[in-house]
C-alpha cells in the first residue's frame, strides 16, 4: 500500500520559497495538463515537479498564488482546483474538492480554479510589483513541444506587460536540492521497490528472452509494489545495445553469452530511484567481461568516497577520467605511451566512458544540476561509471544512489548484489 506524505513537508517548502521572495511580490504556478495520445486517449497524468513539491496535489486544472506580505493573510497562499462536474465525476471517478485539497496540501484558502485570474488581477494591480514565474530549467534539456508552463507565462505577461518579471527556478532548485526526512523516507521506498525488480531480473533471466520480457518483469515489480511505474524510460539493454547510452527499444533478442544492462528506477509518491547494474545473461561473467567489470566497480569504491560534504561532481568526474585511464590501460585499450602522448582536449578515456558521472535525484530523475556546487548533507545524487567496448559487445554501468551525510554516503541500495561473485550466486541458487 502507498504511503500518504504528510503536508507538512509542503507547508514547510512553500514556507521557504515564500522566505526567498522579495516584498510585493507574487509568485505563480500552473498544475501541468493531461496531454492528448491518439484519437479521444491521453497520456497518464504526472504533475509538474515543483507544483508536487509546493502542494502535493496530483491534478490539472489546478493553479497556486503565494504572495507572503499580501495585506489580507488568507491569501497569503491560494490553491485553485478544478470545479465540480457531476458528468466528469460519473465518468471518470472521484473529484478533489476542497476539504481535501486542504488535507492534503495545508493551504487553508481554496478556489475553484475559474477564479484564479480575478484573484491574481486583484493581487497584481493592488500589491504586487514583481511577479515571479515558473518553468521547467535544465541545461541539457532541450524539447520542441511548449509546455503549459511556458504557454501560462506568456499569457501572465500579456495581461501584466507593466510589471518585473523574475524567475523562480533558480529559487526552487536551491531548496530542491537539500531532501527532507520525508522525501529522504519516500526515496527510501522508491529504492527498495527498484531493488526488488533487479533481484527478480536475477531469477528470471536467461538466454532467448527477449529485453521487453525482462522489461515486463520490472513492471509487474514496480506496480505490485506501488509505484505509479517508471521514473524514465528504461533501459534493458543486450549485448551491443549496452553500447548505447540511453537505448529504449528494449525489443532485441537476448543471446547466450551477453551481457544484460540494467537502467531503471520506479517512481513513488512522484520521486524517483535510478539503478544501474549489468549481469550475465548465461549466469557467468566470461573472463573478459569479468575484467570490464571489476574495473568498473574498482571506480565506483573509489569515487563513492567522495560523496561527502564539500565533493563537487566535477571532482567526481575529473577523478573518475583519472582513475579509468589506468584501468583502461590494464585492459588492453590503450598504451600507457598513448595515455602520455594524448591530446589533453580529446583524452583517450572518453572513447570508451562518454558520460557523467552523478547528477541529483529527487522529484525529477535528473534534478538541477549544478556540477561545481559543493554537496551538503541531504543531497541525494547516482554515481554511475561505466565502460562501453562496442568492438567487443561490451557495455557496462553500475549505478548507485547516494544520500550525502556528515560523514560517509549512505547507499540507498545497500545489500542489493554488485560484486561478480553476489550476482553469480543470485543468478545460480
Amino acid at each position: 500500500m502507498r504511503t500518504t506524505i504528510p503536508n507538512s513537508l509542503f507547508i514547510r517548502n512553500r514556507k521557504n520559497l515564500a522566505a526567498r521572495l522579495p516584498k510585493k511580490s507574487v509568485a505563480v504556478f500552473t498544475a501541468n495538463e493531461v496531454m492528448p495520445r491518439n484519437g479521444d486517449e491521453f497520456y497518464p497524468f504526472r504533475q509538474q515537479s515543483d507544483f508536487f513539491y509546493l502542494t502535493g496535489i496530483d491534478a490539472d486544472n489546478a493553479y497556486l498564488l503565494i504572495t507572503p506580505d499580501y495585506s489580507d493573510e488568507a491569501y497569503h497562499e491560494v490553491l485553485f482546483i478544478e470545479p465540480y462536474d457531476e458528468v466528469k465525476a460519473t465518468w471518470q471517478g472521484e473529484m478533489l474538492d476542497n476539504h481535501k485539497a486542504q488535507v492534503i496540501s495545508g493551504i487553508t484558502t481554496v478556489r475553484s480554479s475559474d477564479e484564479f485570474w480575478s484573484v491574481l488581477n486583484d493581487i497584481a494591480f493592488a500589491h504586487a510589483d514583481t511577479i515571479f514565474l515558473n518553468s521547467y530549467e535544465y541545461p541539457k534539456y532541450e524539447c520542441q513541444v511548449e509546455t503549459i508552463q511556458q504557454r501560462f507565462g506568456k499569457e501572465v505577461k500579456a495581461r501584466f506587460p507593466m510589471h518585473h518579471y523574475e524567475r523562480l527556478a533558480p529559487i526552487l532548485n536551491a531548496l530542491r536540492f537539500i531532501k527532507s526526512k520525508e522525501e529522504i523516507e519516500v526515496m527510501r521506498q522508491a529504492c527498495d521497490i527498484t531493488a526488488m525488480a533487479f533481484r527478480r531480473c536475477l531469477a528470471t533471466v536467461k538466454p532467448g528472452m527477449y529485453e521487453y520480457q525482462v522489461q515486463a518483469e520490472i513492471e509487474y515489480v514496480f506496480k505490485s509494489n506501488g509505484a505509479s511505474g517508471h521514473a524514465y524510460a528504461p533501459i534493458v539493454a543486450s549485448g551491443k545495445n549496452g553500447c548505447c547510452l540511453h537505448y529504449s527499444k528494449n525489443d532485441d533478442l537476448i543471446h547466450d553469452g551477453d551481457l544484460l544492462l540494467f537502467d531503471i528506477g520506479c517512481e513513488y509518491q512522484n520521486y524517483a530511484s535510478d539503478l544501474s547494474r549489468t549481469i550475465p545473461v548465461n549466469r557467468r561473467f566470461t573472463e573478459r567481461q569479468k575484467a570490464c567489470y571489476n574495473a568498473v566497480l574498482r571506480v565506483m569504491k573509489e569515487i563513492t568516497k567522495l560523496y561527502r560534504p564539500g565533493g563537487t561532481i566535477d571532482l567526481i568526474n575529473q577523478t573518475t577520467g583519472r582513475l579509468m585511464e589506468q584501468e583502461m590501460v590494464g585492459l588492453g585499450l590503450f598504451t600507457a605511451k598513448e595515455l602520455r602522448d594524448q591530446n589533453p582536449d580529446r583524452p583517450l578515456y572518453r572513447k570508451y566512458l562518454m558520460h557523467g558521472m552523478a547528477h541529483h535525484i529527487g522529484l525529477d530523475v535528473h534534478d538541477s544540476i549544478d556540477k561545481f556546487k559543493p554537496f551538503e548533507p541531504g543531497m541525494i545524487l547516482s554515481c554511475e561509471p561505466g565502460i562501453y567496448i562496442r568492438e567487443e559487445n561490451i557495455g557496462i554501468r553500475i549505478e548507485n544512489d547516494l544520500l550525502v551525510t556528515e560523514n560517509e554516503p549512505i547507499n540507498l541500495f545497500e545489500g542489493l548484489p554488485v560484486e561478480v561473485e553476489e550476482i553469480e550466486a543470485a543468478m545460480n541458487c
